[in-house]
């Protein structure tokens, strides 16, 4: 059985970035889906002069693990002023220091979401062009606007927002 590994680029109990790689991870069939918590891989702010001094915390590598396993990946990324998370991009950075092809060609379907209009747009952006140089084997990308108006109990209540979701999932489906 094929193993896809979902997480949401923040560290917020209440993610609504993490409420959406769930629900998205919950529409694949006859796979094994771990949804994991950034909470669960804490990791000591990046910089040379600790990697030097005490090597790539075991979080990182852990986690790197995990990706490099995978047979999928599905990212929600939360926006925070326009880029990543800070708790997202120093895990980033972290598993770039053991591998700079980080992502390993495994198939991924890229999303963002925000209580804006804009749903995450600049970050999905960002990681859309950044993460092929790293090795990012991009199937889709999705931008969910308005979350709090578009999800509710579960799952997405604007239907064409649904659809556009679950053509980017079966295209994730496709090359698994």
């Amino acid at each position: 059985m094929k193993k896809i590994i979902a997480f949401a680029g923040s560290n917020s109990k209440e993610s609504i970035n993490k409420q959406l790689v769930t629900y998205a991870a919950g529409q694949l069939e006859n796979v094994h889906i771990e949804v994991l918590d950034l909470n669960d891989y804490e990791l000591p702010l990046y910089g040379i002069d600790y990697e030097l001094k005490f090597g790539v915390p075991d979080n990182a590598k852990d986690f790197l693990n995990k990706i490099q396993l995978a047979d999928g990946l599905m990212i929600s990324f939360a926006e925070h002023n326009g880029a990543y998370s800070a708790v997202f991009k120093n895990l980033f950075d972290w598993m770039s220091r053991i591998d700079g092809k980080l992502w390993n060609g495994v198939p991924m379907l890229l999303m963002a979401t925000s209580p804006g209009a804009r749903g995450g747009a600049t970050v999905l952006e960002i990681a859309k062009n950044r993460f092929p140089y790293m090795g990012g084997n991009i199937t889709g990308t999705f931008s969910f606007p308005s979350f709090n108006e578009n999800f509710e109990n579960g799952t997405i209540t604007n239907e064409e927002l649904k659809n556009n979701l679950h053509q980017e999932i079966k295209a994730l489906e496709n090359v698994l």
